[in-house]
């Protein structure tokens, strides 16, 4: 059998079961490997037949065998990357009637998530002069019902934007949120409870949320100050931090003791690049040994490459996911994360690539624009995502 007669392009299809099996299929595109769902991992993809994903759908799967352990319970996440809401954006949304029209063209695929996670990188408020000028973001707090419509469960405050307008509006932003169904993480009034994490329920699964920033420019929290949580480390406030990261590390290693799942959401690296600097994949290998499950960073407003450590995914950058920063192909793609649970088993990770039009809103791509976005992507990967 070839690839051509599946549709697809290439040459012969290597068909491999039994032991090992796995590991070819992400060595070598060509590989089908034929194993129960239970030992897929998400650096495979998996097929769907009649149009069924196995490991979303498992009970209606058409392909089966036999299995003496009991059905599972299947979890989705949805993370995306940096929203900004505000400046020309938010102009074109008032221009639209609709504060949340961003948001639009995506909320169905969002809310469709068990939990749906973002970096929210403004403040909901002006009370305050402009830290960075015309880089200072602030969106209109009318977003905050489209977020909720859009599914978002958890947003991260800790960036280098929830700053931009002093500590007052810094202050409200978090008062705002915490007047929806939204939970937020990575800022505080002080830096317990910017350190704090989030644990959020899914399907009896105890999700844990730990969130920082590394860029600056939005204060730190400290002990009788408001701020976000920080990590010093290159390129921005660097040299890398120990003490820093040491408080990262514990509070990591605390949250995996009584949650499932830890989820690390960094905002960090450098911007517009796709290659991930040192000082991430050392924090990233720190944070997988500490116990986070997940790490999935923000920032350099292109998608960055995923790293692998100890077989868990250090995902650098997922890109820009609502911006106005029209100035290249890069700053108006990213991707979705897409994430897969059985129980506690991360099955699956899929990056669904979106372009941002006109209207500064996201929508699916597909087609050579879509292999574009992946590619850029897999080309700063580790293996087996390296291609």
């Amino acid at each position: 059998m070839t690839w051509g007669e599946l549709g697809q392009p290439g040459g012969a299809v290597l068909v491999r079961r039994g032991r090992g099996a796995l590991r070819q299929a992400e060595r070598n595109p060509a590989v089908v490997a034929v194993m129960p769902a239970t030992q897929v991992r998400p650096t495979v993809e998996v097929a769907r037949v009649g149009g069924v994903d196995p490991l979303r759908s498992p009970d209606r799967y058409p392909l089966t065998t036999q299995s003496g352990k009991p059905a599972t319970v299947v979890t989705t996440v949805t993370v995306v990357g940096d929203i900004m809401l505000g400046r020309r954006v938010g102009e074109a949304a008032t221009a639209a009637g609709d504060p949340g029209a961003p948001l639009r063209p995506m909320e169905r695929r969002l809310a469709r998530a068990d939990l749906t996670v973002g970096n929210l990188e403004s403040t909901l408020s002006t009370a305050g002069a402009p830290r960075q000028g015309s880089d200072s973001f602030a969106a209109d707090p009318s977003v905050l019902p489209a977020l909720t419509d859009a599914g978002f469960d958890l947003l991260s405050l800790a960036n280098n934007h929830t700053g931009d307008f002093g500590p007052r509006a810094f202050r409200q932003t978090m008062h705002r949120i915490d007047r929806t169904s939204i939970t937020r993480v990575g800022a505080g009034m002080n830096g317990r409870s910017a350190w704090r994490p989030v644990v959020l329920r899914a399907n009896g699964l105890r999700f844990g949320f730990v969130a920082f920033n590394a860029i600056g420019e939005t204060p730190r929290a400290t002990s009788t100050h408001p701020g976000v949580a920080e990590v010093r480390m290159g390129p921005r406030t660097g040299p890398l931090n120990r003490g820093d990261l040491h408080r990262l590390t514990t509070t990591i290693r605390s949250l995996a003791r009584r949650t499932d799942v830890v989820i690390a959401l960094p905002h960090w690296g450098e911007q517009y690049t796709t290659v991930p600097v040192p000082d991430q994949r050392r924090v990233g290998a720190a944070m997988i040994d500490a116990g986070a499950d997940l790490v999935v960073g923000g920032h350099p407003h292109w998608v960055q490459g995923i790293q692998m450590h100890r077989r868990h995914l250090i995902v650098n950058c997922l890109g820009n996911f609502i911006f106005d920063m029209d100035f290249s192909q890069q700053t108006e793609e990213g991707v979705v994360l897409g994430l897969v649970f059985w129980g506690d088993d991360l099955m699956a990770a899929r990056f669904q690539p979106y372009v941002i039009g006109a209207d500064f809103a996201p929508r699916p791509a597909y087609g050579p624009r879509a292999r574009q976005t992946l590619q850029r992507m897999w080309r700063a990967s580790d293996p087996p995502f390296s291609r």
